[in-house]
């Protein structure tokens, strides 16, 4: 049986290029790192993936290189519009084929509309710059454009209840991010699940999670806290991770009851209800 790749980012496909480069110049990375007056575990991170150079760095290493200007315009392309431990999640989801979410506190960002999304990020920061967060919004908004159209990801969410009612943004704003879960769930385009409180302890109480499968690669797992991210490709914790999904979606209302529910809530919060 043929074992499947890893996907790759666009961030590793560059630390792939930078390695290839370098072997092709008959360099170490110690070399390198000494002509760049940099450590040599810097090129490391660079060549997997795991850090981006600056502009500065990489004008420096297309010298030492001499790649003429190469890696300083490629890294024009790979500045990316999301937090660092978030950006290869970001570009991962375009060439996904299935997408299992699970929102613990909040909508996920897939789903969120223009309001929600300008709610929470205002509440990030005590002093926020409006600016930023309508930066934030369009990035976020962009992002759902994966859903459009018939080649985008088969899409399962599977929400905790108190998602549904932690009003978010006021009343009239919650009702319609509400309202378009339900609409994009009757149209086919995503698959609800609601966790109620009522099932008690479950297998996905400590954080979010996304799943993401694709056609010709490995699967991936990505859980996320305050201002860090864990994206997971070792087959044995993204199988545990899909595990956990799995028993607690078996604890999840069917479609039709979960639709019911949030249809139900979202009245509550039509009408001002707690």
């Amino acid at each position: 049986m043929m074992e499947q790749r890893v996907p790759r980012s666009p961030r590793e496909k560059y630390g792939e290029e930078l390695k290839l480069r370098r072997i092709a110049a008959g360099m170490t990375q110690e070399a390198v790192a000494r002509e760049m007056m940099c450590s040599p575990t810097l090129i490391s991170h660079y060549e997997a993936g795991r850090r981006l150079p600056s502009p500065s760095d990489a004008k420096r290493l297309d010298k030492v290189l001499g790649t003429d200007g190469f890696f300083e315009r490629w890294l024009e392309d790979l500045d990316s519009k999301f937090a660092q431990f978030f950006a290869a999640v970001a570009e991962l989801e375009k060439q996904a084929i299935e997408i299992r979410q699970w929102g613990l506190a909040l909508v996920p960002g897939l789903l969120q509309t223009d309001g929600y999304a300008r709610a929470v990020f205002r509440a990030y920061d005590a002093n926020y710059r409006t600016e930023e967060v309508d930066r934030r919004v369009v990035n976020r908004m962009e992002r759902s454009e994966i859903l459009e159209g018939a080649s985008g990801p088969v899409l399962w969410t599977m929400l905790d209840e108190a998602v549904l009612r932690r009003r978010v943004g006021g009343a009239a704003i919650m009702a319609t991010q509400l309202h378009k879960l339900v609409d994009l769930a009757e149209t086919g385009r995503l698959r609800l699940h609601v966790l109620p409180f009522g099932v008690g302890e479950h297998a996905l109480m400590e954080s979010p999670l996304d799943l993401l499968s694709f056609e010709d690669a490995a699967p991936i797992a990505y859980v996320e806290g305050l201002n860090t991210g864990n994206l997971m490709d070792d087959p044995a914790l993204v199988s545990k991770c899909q595990a956990a999904y799995d028993l607690a979606l078996s604890d999840a209302l069917p479609l039709r009851e979960s639709l019911a529910l949030v249809r139900a809530v979202a009245e509550e919060h039509e009408h001002g209800q707690q």
